[in-house]
């Protein structure tokens, strides 16, 4: 998701994302269709016929990539990759030759929403799957999309894709990520965009009480439920591998970085080094999205330097207290051509 500013629609424009004197309230209305077996909303599951679009930037997008890269869906729905930084319509393909997404021929992403609905009126996000043979947005749902990939998706899988959401702990896993989105992943957001010294007090509080609950849950467990990596974990991992780089100077969000919590930071750092996840991270995109974009936090547009990633390669020490990543399952293959990230170079 982008988070996409409240602004007019010129090209120019940047965007506003705080409102003075008011606390931080997202716009959870997506659009809900969903892709499935029975075709329920109108959309099968069909290879070939969608293109997930998501930034490298984004939290709630880069969930996405990690899950199709999990259950090795690559050839089943193929990726758009806009750059990091966007105006106020919506993300582009600036990465592309000639500002285009290769498969769908548009610039900015906006143009796959207004074909499904004309002047959609709320933010353009990511990440956005697109029925490519009519070129109109399918969903931006971004919690349920990883969900559908996990359960509809299965005869596109890998040879060895783990299971990602098991029948017998999605409880556990809808509780434990229910509280992640609303006091970690979105309670960055809550401190960062607050318009008032309370509400960003508050937000900072949960947020920091939240971590700390998490702290003491991962000291004698690998994974957040169960004993091998879930949906929560997905959904935790991108928060925390933008935790030093943005958020807690960015976001004010600095009682301590992540660094200076040790089960939280073995625990990014086990997963960062695990196939599927930190070869989707580019920090540099990272920066210049939240430094660059959100100009009204950030308004002379310097992005900083550090901090220095190579503590994301360290010995994590995590593999003692047992766990099987993939369960059953094996790693994923490296990254395909197009969709790697520049490596991490060693000191």
């Amino acid at each position: 998701m982008s988070d996409q500013a409240t602004s007019d629609t010129s090209e120019s424009t940047p965007g506003s994302y705080v409102t003075p004197g008011q606390e931080y309230t997202r716009d959870t209305n997506y659009i809900e269709d969903r892709i499935t077996r029975d075709a329920v909303d109108g959309w099968p599951v069909e290879a070939g016929r969608y293109r997930l679009v998501a930034a490298r930037a984004c939290p709630w997008a880069n969930r996405s990539v990690i899950s199709r890269r999990l259950l090795g869906l690559e050839d089943a729905i193929s990726l758009g990759l806009p750059g990091p930084t966007h105006d106020a319509r919506s993300w582009t393909f600036d990465l592309d030759p000639g500002g285009l997404d290769p498969v769908l021929g548009i610039h900015w992403l906006q143009e796959a929403f207004f074909k499904r609905t004309p002047d959609y009126p709320r933010g353009i996000t990511v990440p956005a799957i697109v029925d490519i043979p009519t070129g109109k947005v399918v969903t931006n749902n971004f919690p349920q999309i990883t969900l559908d990939f996990a359960t509809e998706w299965e005869g596109f899988y890998r040879d060895g894709a783990p299971d990602l959401y098991p029948v017998h702990l999605r409880d556990e896993i809808d509780d434990v990520a229910e509280v992640i989105f609303r006091d970690v992943n979105n309670g960055v957001y809550r401190a960062g965009f607050a318009g008032s010294q309370g509400s960003y007090e508050r937000a900072y509080t949960r947020l920091f009480d939240r971590l700390d609950w998490l702290e003491h849950r991962l000291e004698t467990q690998r994974y957040l439920v169960g004993d091998t990596i879930t949906e929560a974990d997905i959904r935790l991992f991108t928060t925390l591998a933008r935790f030093d780089a943005v958020y807690h100077g960015h976001f004010k969000c600095n009682r301590n970085k992540l660094d200076e919590m040790p089960a939280l930071w073995a625990y990014a750092r086990d997963l960062f080094q695990t196939s599927g996840f930190g070869d989707t991270i580019d920090f540099e995109q990272i920066k210049r999205h939240y430094y660059i974009v959100q100009s009204d936090i950030n308004p002379t547009g310097i992005v900083p330097l550090g901090p220095d990633p190579r503590g994301w390669l360290t010995p994590h020490g995590r593999e003692d207290l047992g766990g099987r990543p993939f369960g059953d399952g094996t790693p994923p293959a490296p990254p395909r051509a197009g969709e790697e990230v520049p490596p991490i170079l060693a000191a």
